[in-house]
């Protein structure tokens, strides 16, 4: 990825969406050539000339202080996600050619054995563990059962994108399969900003981009998201459609590893979960994407 084109299409993308009026400065005009907010608005917003501004969305916050960040992060009204995600375009600027930080590889077969106990451990409630790149790298039996349609039989690690937007079966399993789509491209985007360098994202963006018409235009959008809690509408395969609440933990002794913990919207998706639960209460535990390996 190119940072400077990153920096310059996301403050560009950025300026377009915010109105005079929402920024709180007159409309002095009802034609406007560009939409959003002019280059001139965002300085004077900021408290910094044009030309500063200006250097700054073409691409280049090298220098660029904090100070000067968060400011033009209040001009621009960016969310907490959009606000680290400018932090970090800026601090891969500033690291110069080199990455910042080593991106620590997050395969199954390097993942802690307690992790799996863990899950392994919560019998009433699915979990599961991902890296960043949305690969699932172990699954507690209800989690596996959870995600079924994820688990085909083959040794690739199951990975939500791929199957979200490659996979013709996603569009049945998420019923609210476009929203789906676009908070995992906004997921997506805020961890690439973060770890610039790492090669199986980059691949894996390239992939998703090339192969997906949805995924390239959402990429192209610079939407950027958490993907910290939410709620999940699943279709599934044996139950039916069933509502979820889900918490990603991150785990601080494994870098970029979160546990995933699905809990039931309602009484009725609680009675879902405990049917999923007894249709597979005679499958093997098993670690994400393979057999029992002992």
């Amino acid at each position: 990825m190119n940072e400077t084109n990153e920096v310059r299409e996301f403050l560009t993308s950025r300026r377009a969406r915010l109105q005079p009026a929402e920024a709180g400065l007159p409309a002095f005009s009802s034609t406007r050539r560009v939409p959003g907010l002019r280059r001139e608005e965002v300085a004077l917003l900021s408290q910094m000339s044009v030309d500063y501004y200006t250097r700054l969305e073409r691409g280049n916050l090298t220098g660029v202080s904090e100070a000067v960040l968060e400011s033009l992060a209040r001009a621009l009204q960016l969310d907490a996600a959009e606000t680290e995600h400018l932090f970090d375009l800026a601090r891969t600027a500033n690291a110069g050619a080199r990455p910042r930080r080593r991106s620590p590889k997050t395969s199954r077969a390097g993942l802690r054995p307690q992790l799996q106990r863990i899950i392994d451990a919560m019998t009433d409630l699915p979990a599961v563990i991902n890296n960043d790149r949305r690969d699932i790298l172990a699954a507690n039996r209800l989690g596996r059962a959870l995600y079924s349609p994820l688990f085909t039989g083959s040794d690739q690690v199951p990975n939500i994108a791929r199957f979200t937007f490659l996979d013709p079966a996603a569009k049945a399993f998420f019923p609210q399969w476009e929203q789906t789509a676009s908070d995992q491209v906004a997921s997506i985007r805020q961890v690439a900003g973060r770890y610039p360098y790492d090669k199986d994202l980059t691949d894996l963006v390239g992939e998703l981009a090339t192969r997906s018409e949805f995924f390239a235009r959402a990429w192209g959008q610079h939407d950027v998201r958490f993907h910290q809690r939410g709620s999940k509408r699943l279709r599934h395969p044996e139950i039916g459609e069933v509502h979820l609440e889900f918490e990603a933990m991150e785990l601080p002794a494994d870098p970029r590893i979160s546990l995933i913990v699905y809990t039931p919207r309602a009484e009725a998706d609680a009675d879902q979960l405990a049917l999923l639960n007894m249709l597979n209460s005679s499958t093997r535990t098993v670690r994400a994407g393979a057999d029992d390996e002992h």
